[in-house]
């Protein structure tokens, strides 16, 4: 069962990685204009993408949690 799980930890693990980074593009692009504009309008599609990717890095951080518990929890 480990054979499973330790490439699993590795994917999602990349996963993160991956989400992470394109959150902070998404961040990185958000201009100035983006920043000063009127709130009541809405959010832009930058920070839509922004919130996405880091509610993504969240999920996959659980899940790799989840498996490392099995993964322990297997191996005592």
């Amino acid at each position: 069962m480990s054979y499973i799980l330790v490439p699993l930890i590795v994917v999602l693990m990349i996963m993160v990685v991956v989400s992470l980074v394109r959150g902070i593009v998404a961040f990185l692009q958000s201009t100035k204009v983006d920043l000063e504009r009127d709130p009541s309008a809405g959010a832009t599609p930058a920070q839509l993408m922004q919130n996405k990717m880091m509610f993504n890095r969240i999920k996959y951080q659980a899940a790799a949690v989840v498996v490392v518990a099995l993964l322990m929890a297997m191996s005592k």
